[in-house]
């Protein structure tokens, strides 16, 4: 089969590799029909190169048509329709049972000491080969997978594999008091659909910061207080607290992450990291790694006090500096996490309807074939050609 597999920095490449085959009894086999590009995938492209080998099949938001499944399986059926979510959970596990599928127990990493195992996602997460490909073996065929009707294009359902439980939980955690207020930091996929579900869920105030034109235009017209980053950079809590009777918004949700603009000493040390041997990059990754906190910061300084900061963006520094002091005399509540992708979908797949209230049926920018992901990943790293969000397909 075709898949995208990592050769190094900044080096993705469309290769011919085997087939998918089942592994065990409750296994299935998919054929991809649509599979999204992640923002998080660029942090592979760009600084997470220690923990991948290359061939490393990517991709983390795929659906498609079920093509054989194991004889322990008994919900789906070849030529069953299905979106398979970012994180691998059995759904029967302590963990699973109480709704952190990110954490589950029996496929957590415990070598690396981290969550959930991540299709296409580092050593870290297991190493599972990812859905940017044009099929995927996927386990736990029983709990898994999410069943979806046939008939509507694939734009309306992949979304329930991360980007739309992602952006949910994101919301729920910022804890956003009826008729409230929240900053989103970001307009990325993650950030411009949690700002379209706080809308949706009754937020009277949603600003909207980032620096790309195409992001700030498309949330405006969502509805959103667009603020450019450019304009506003070093006074950016200001005008927000001058939105909100000078107090700052109820909750600020950071959908930037670890590649955030500025902090340029921070930029430069993951680029470092990046040229050393991996083993040499692990360690140092690991125990004095760093981010760059810019949209952190923003966060404390932007949110109310007695308020909630809601952090979606992927982080992966070992040894980040936080002003807690600040942070304990705001009285700030602080929650994150990898989203329960599971946990999530019986909240969201009503609203996938003709009358599409969270806008997913025309939600990406470009789709392109699987042939040109290399291109595709540059764009989105380059923010080249007003790309926000691409469905690739096989």
């Amino acid at each position: 089969m075709r898949a995208l597999t990592w050769h190094g920095k900044r080096d993705v490449r469309v290769d011919t590799v085997s087939d998918p085959v089942l592994k065990e009894r409750d296994d299935i086999i998919v054929r991809i029909t649509s599979t999204g590009i992640c923002g998080s995938d660029l942090h592979l492209y760009e600084v997470m190169g220690p923990y991948l080998d290359p061939g490393d099949i990517l991709g983390h938001e795929p659906m498609g048509i079920v093509e054989e499944v194991g004889p322990d399986v008994t919900p789906l059926s070849v030529g069953d329709r299905v979106v398979i979510p970012f994180n691998i959970s059995c759904g029967r596990c302590f963990m699973c049972d109480r709704g952190l599928h990110s954490q589950c127990e029996t496929t957590q990493v415990t070598e690396r000491g981290t969550g959930a195992a991540l299709f296409g996602y580092t050593k870290l997460y297991g190493q599972v080969p990812g859905g940017q490909a044009e099929f995927l073996r996927v386990p736990f065929g029983n709990e898994l997978p999410i069943k979806v009707p046939h008939g509507a294009p694939d734009d309306r359902y992949v979304y329930l594999s991360d980007v739309l439980p992602t952006a949910w939980q994101a919301v729920e955690y910022a804890n956003i008091p009826p008729d409230g207020t929240v900053t989103v930091l970001g307009l990325g996929p993650i950030g411009a659909m949690a700002a379209r579900i706080a809308l949706h869920r009754g937020a009277r105030l949603v600003v909207g910061v980032d620096l790309v034109p195409a992001r700030l235009s498309r949330a405006h017209r969502d509805g959103v207080k667009a603020l450019d980053l450019r304009r506003h950079g070093k006074d950016l809590g200001d005008v927000v607290r001058d939105l909100t009777d000078g107090r700052g918004t109820d909750a600020v949700i950071d959908a930037v992450g670890m590649e955030a603009h500025g902090a340029p000493v921070a930029k430069a040390a993951q680029w470092g990291v990046g040229f050393l041997p991996d083993a040499l990059a692990e360690k140092l990754m690991e125990r004095v790694g760093v981010d760059r906190l810019s949209a952190v910061h923003a966060a404390i300084d932007i949110v109310r006090r007695g308020g909630t900061i809601s952090l979606s963006g992927v982080y992966g520094g070992a040894a980040d500096p936080l002003p807690l002091l600040t942070m304990f005399d705001k009285q700030i509540q602080l929650r994150m996490g990898q989203a329960n992708v599971k946990h999530w979908v019986g909240d969201i797949l009503p609203l996938l309807t003709d009358e599409d209230p969270l806008g997913v049926d025309d939600f990406a920018t470009h789709h392109m074939s699987l042939e040109d992901a290399p291109t595709a990943y540059r764009q989105f790293q380059d923010k080249e050609d007003d790309m926000i969000k691409t469905l690739l397909t096989p």
